[in-house]
């Protein structure tokens, strides 16, 4: 079902990929939830369908739906993959869902498709691809540095291209972390590790 007046803020909706991960299901499933309008939704004008956060919750609590990925996510480390060869996607996620550390891992395969859920996932970590089809992971990351919200998040690029070729694509916004392909899994292991470290820092920090 589209709905004629979308949310009015971007935490309000999702799309089709996180949506299937909020409530288990697949995508299709997900798609077919829309048309039987179990489940608000409308298409952007690329086409793209949105997905109403508040009806999610609805469909939760309809069906007695335990805890979501969402609940105690202050306790985990949000992190966003974004890799569209399915290969190297498929190792890192799989490893971040065997690990002990308290990571909660949401893997897309566009940039596009990320940039629509950014605001809904809010994650720590974003781990992006360089080269991809439509929004590749430098215009992915640029876009993201120049919103206030995602200041601080911590990025890092994972990607086959040398230093020159990335040099001569603009290179990447100060502070971008780099993990030259194939991906080293100890290395992800460390750098989790080191992370969820200084995040237990922040609450006393803060108080």
């Amino acid at each position: 079902m589209q709905t004629p007046h979308p949310p009015d803020t971007p935490e309000d909706y999702c799309g089709t990929t996180y949506a299937a991960k909020l409530l288990g299901l697949s995508v299709g499933t997900i798609q077919t939830l829309v048309e039987k309008n179990e489940l608000q939704a409308w298409k952007t004008q690329g086409g793209h369908r949105r997905i109403s956060m508040p009806s999610i919750r609805d469909y939760q609590k309809k069906h007695n739906m335990l805890m979501s990925p969402l609940d105690g996510r202050e306790h985990r480390l949000r992190v966003l993959l974004v890799e569209d060869d399915p290969v190297t996607r498929d190792m890192i996620r799989d490893f971040c869902g065997r690990s002990e550390m308290p990571v909660d891992c949401t893997a897309m395969s566009s940039g596009l498709e990320a940039l629509i859920d950014m605001a809904s996932i809010q994650p720590d970590v974003l781990i992006a691809d360089l080269n991809m089809p439509g929004v590749d992971g430098f215009e992915l990351i640029k876009t993201l540095k120049h919103s206030p919200q995602f200041q601080s998040m911590t990025c890092l690029v994972i990607s086959a291209l040398s230093a020159e070729e990335i040099a001569a694509k603009g290179g990447l916004p100060e502070g971008t972390i780099f993990m030259a392909k194939p991906v080293n899994m100890h290395w992800f292991n460390g750098f989790f590790t080191a992370l969820i470290a200084g995040r237990g820092i922040e609450p006393s920090a803060i108080a």
